[in-house]
């Protein structure tokens, strides 16, 4: 069983990184507890699983359509610790959350919002894309609706 438990770990991490829970989570039908812990335990060993290179690779792959509230959220969920996602998200998002905004709200809208309920249509749209309130606010300035009611 021990064979099949490494063979399945190779051919997930052959496909991306994963995280440790992650893995664990894909694992756990192929082995009792304690075999997908040693398994883990060994990738982490082999240098073949680390946590902080998932995070790094996920960052560089997101950056680019989600704020760092999002890639925060996300990482975490995949059981991230919160120092590495803070190492990858300070490494891999160097450009300024302001200017990842504006990029990627100029790509999903090419006009600027016409009135108030165009201007929350695309608050929302930034929103659920994890960037606060501040930059939403700060991305939409000058176009009408800018004052929500």
């Amino acid at each position: 069983m021990a064979t099949s438990l490494h063979e399945r770990a190779l051919r997930c991490l052959a496909q991306r990184e994963h995280s440790r829970a992650e893995l664990a989570r894909k694992l756990v039908a192929l082995g009792s507890a304690d075999e997908v812990s040693a398994e883990l335990d060994r990738l982490v060993d082999l240098g073949l699983l680390s946590d902080t290179r998932f995070a790094d690779a996920y960052v560089r792959a997101k950056a680019g359509r989600f704020g760092a509230a999002r890639l925060r959220v996300e990482l975490a969920r995949r059981g991230v610790a919160a120092e590495q996602i803070a190492d990858a998200i300070g490494a891999a998002c160097p450009a300024d959350e302001l200017e990842r905004a504006r990029n990627i709200h100029h790509r999903k809208f090419t006009a600027p919002p016409a009135d108030a309920r165009e201007w929350a249509r695309q608050a929302r749209f930034l929103q659920g894309r994890g960037f606060p309130t501040e930059i939403i606010r700060r991305v939409l300035k000058g176009h009408p609706g800018d004052e929500p009611a």
